[in-house]
Formats: C-alpha cells, sequence, structure tokens
C-alpha cells in the first residue's frame, strides 16, 4: 500500500451528466483524486474502451443510465497506484473487464 497523498492530485475522466432538459451528455471532466471513494484500488489507466452498454449510454439511448453523473467504462488496463485493502502492490499491472481479472 501507498500512502493517498503521493497519488496524483487531479485526472481526466468521461462523465454522463445530466442537461439542463434531463438527458444524459457526454462531458470530460478533470476530477480530484480525492473525488474517488475510500477503499477501492487506484490504478494509472493505459487502455481502456467501452463496452456495448457504455456506448449506448453515451449515444444517449433512453433507459441505459440510472444515475448521473456516471463514468462509463469498465474494461481497462494500467498499473496499480493505491490499494487499500493490501490486495495489489503498488506497480502491478492490471487488467480487468468483462467478468475477467489478471494481476501479473
Amino acid at each position: 500500500m501507498t500512502d493517498r497523498a503521493a497519488l496524483p492530485t487531479t485526472f481526466q475522466a468521461l462523465r454522463m451528466v445530466k442537461d439542463d432538459q434531463g438527458s444524459g451528455q457526454p462531458q470530460m471532466q478533470t476530477l480530484a483524486i480525492t473525488d474517488l471513494p475510500e477503499g477501492e484500488v487506484t490504478v494509472q489507466v493505459t487502455h481502456s474502451s467501452l463496452n456495448y452498454k457504455d456506448g449506448m449510454a453515451v449515444a444517449g439511448r433512453p433507459g441505459i443510465l440510472r444515475r448521473h453523473p456516471m463514468t462509463p467504462g469498465i474494461d481497462f488496463a494500467g498499473t496499480v497506484l493505491h490499494d487499500d485493502s493490501g490486495t495489489y502492490s503498488r506497480g502491478d499491472r492490471h487488467r480487468d473487464g468483462l467478468g475477467y481479472r489478471r494481476t501479473s
């Protein structure tokens, strides 16, 4: 585990937010590392993709999103920066998505 203070202070994220008409709209946002929930694994993502359902959400398909804001994309690969649980070590390479998880 590493101290959270050693993490970057901000990061870029694609977020689905509600517009004035209540529809979901994609928006790139700069978020603070403190916006992330405690107890999670923080990964510096090198590769990511949007799956079919995420693509429908970003395209504005009704009934896909249940809450806003939402960050689409669960399929990724990258390097572990921090893990509150101690399961992973800083520097572990990790990929996750579609029910498949692997760390090397």
